[in-house]
């Protein structure tokens, strides 16, 4: 089992974390994919692509039948972008489920799809607001979580590591250096054992499903900057659709909440629970993002849907 770390050399902040990492002790050249290189330090792959990362599609699938290698999950290296231009360090889950068929795919992705979420995500996060704190990065630096969104269609367990937001940034050393500290460390390619690992250290099994908020989802962040709390897919309020029945057209449906939300939050829940074994994914909900139809809407939903409601203290250990 491996673990694909994916950089791109159209993204300087993609190349630049990858290349302060290929600078640190114990790699190797790899095989090949389609003429890209790679290369192994014990059971991670780096993977130099010429592409942008959200087209990339099935990587994991193409680096198994390239070298018989079985992907456990997936870090992509890229650039933030942001209209207000701040500079931040930010991790996400990828996936557009709230897509219809047919609709245009800008960032990659496939309609109705998410790829498992990294387990990694909350754990990494809390190591990098260490690193940025460490290395002099905050305040000028955000660390982030973002929302799920755009591509490329993968099946692993699968997050993105970001600098952000405007070129200046992209190319900055200090943020390259942290990403590549924050891969180093969190893989355990160093001394330390590695940090995130679901396997090792699922000894509370509560999962975080976010459900509403903005793009940087405040709320859900407060409960994953404590330790020991996992976190999956984040669903902000723009890509839960829901059609106020008061406006619908035909009387007969005036108590029906149309949109794609449901199967939203469905394939959410589904590829959250695949990405942590044996854990049990509870909702959390930004209750104060809702108008009060919606809020009832979706509780009515997760309810049918045997899907638990979780607290703030419900997902922190200690």
């Amino acid at each position: 089992m491996v673990t694909l770390v994916v950089a791109t050399s159209a993204d300087p902040a993609s190349i630049g974390p990858a290349s302060s990492l290929l600078a640190m002790p114990g790699w190797h050249p790899g095989p090949s994919l389609q003429d890209a290189a790679s290369y192994t330090n014990k059971e991670v792959r780096l993977i130099k692509l010429d592409k942008r990362l959200v087209v990339e599609n099935h990587l994991d699938k193409r680096w198994e039948e390239a070298t018989g290698e079985t992907v456990d999950d997936v870090v992509f290296l890229s650039k933030h972008v942001a209209s207000s231009n701040r500079p931040a360090l930010t991790i996400h889950p990828i996936g557009t489920p709230h897509l219809r068929e047919g609709e245009a795919l800008i960032a990659g992705g496939k309609p109705g799809w998410a790829a498992p979420p990294n387990p990694r995500i909350g754990p990494w996060f809390r190591l990098l607001k260490n690193i940025a704190n460490s290395h002099n990065l905050v305040p000028e630096f955000e660390v982030t979580l973002e929302a799920t969104h755009h591509g490329p269609e993968i099946n692993s367990s699968t997050m993105f590591v970001e600098i952000g937001s405007t070129e200046e940034y992209w190319k900055r050393q200090d943020a390259a250096q942290a990403i590549a500290l924050l891969v180093w460390e969190g893989l355990g390619l160093g001394e330390r054992i590695a940090v995130g690992n679901w396997s090792r250290d699922n000894d509370r099994n509560k999962i975080l499903l976010g459900i509403g908020g903005g793009h940087y989802v405040p709320r859900h962040m407060d409960i994953v900057r404590k330790d020991g709390v996992w976190i999956g897919h984040m669903l902000p309020g723009y890509s839960l659709l829901m059609e106020d029945p008061r406006e619908a057209k035909s009387p007969t449906n005036s108590t029906v909440v149309g949109g794609t939300w449901r199967e939203t939050i469905r394939v959410a829940f589904e590829t959250t629970k695949l990405a942590f074994p044996g854990g049990e994914v509870l909702a959390h909900l930004d209750h104060k993002s809702f108008k009060g139809w919606q809020r009832n809407a979706i509780i009515r939903f997760l309810t049918e849907q045997n899907i638990k409601i979780g607290k703030p203290s419900d997902f922190c250990p200690w």
